[in-house]
């Protein structure tokens, strides 16, 4: 779904009343587990954690301008969605991401290359979802992200 917002908090208001908790909880564990420097900000139209240019002011290399992406949050039409770019790039905290997953017991997760898909809020694993934010900071993002750009 497409929303028109300029603040995270102007997004959750839009949402429909059965995401809203759901979303408003990520955004409380995305925020307590990140560690410090990446900031909260509308990235794409959905609520993004950022690498902001004060502590990489190449910012992303698509455009510059931007600062560089870490995790996004979104209500899809059919979905919450939660694009955690650590797991696209890291294949060793994909696999801890997976093993860890399998041990709650809910079954297999709803995956892209960095998307989460939840259609239940229900089945959210937020204390994972918090330790999966816990394991980057923005310092390893960083030397990540710059050495996946050299092998292109």
């Amino acid at each position: 779904m497409k929303y028109t917002a300029s603040t995270p908090d102007q997004y959750v208001a839009q949402l429909p009343d059965d995401r809203k908790g759901a979303i408003q909880r990520l955004r409380e564990v995305i925020g307590t587990h990140l560690p410090p420097g990446f900031e909260e900000t509308m990235s794409y139209g959905m609520i993004g954690y950022v690498v902001p240019h004060r502590l990489y002011p190449p910012g992303y290399h698509c455009d510059p301008k931007l600062p560089l992406p870490f995790v996004n949050l979104a209500s899809q039409k059919q979905y919450i969605a939660l694009y955690h770019m650590g797991i696209y790039a890291d294949p060793d905290l994909l696999k801890w991401f997976l093993e860890a997953y399998a041990q709650k017991g809910i079954g297999k997760p709803d995956m892209g290359k960095s998307c989460l898909r939840f259609k239940k809020p229900e089945n959210i694993p937020y204390d994972l979802i918090g330790e999966l934010c816990s394991r980057v900071t923005p310092q390893a993002w960083i030397a990540r992200y710059e050495s996946a750009l050299k092998k292109r």
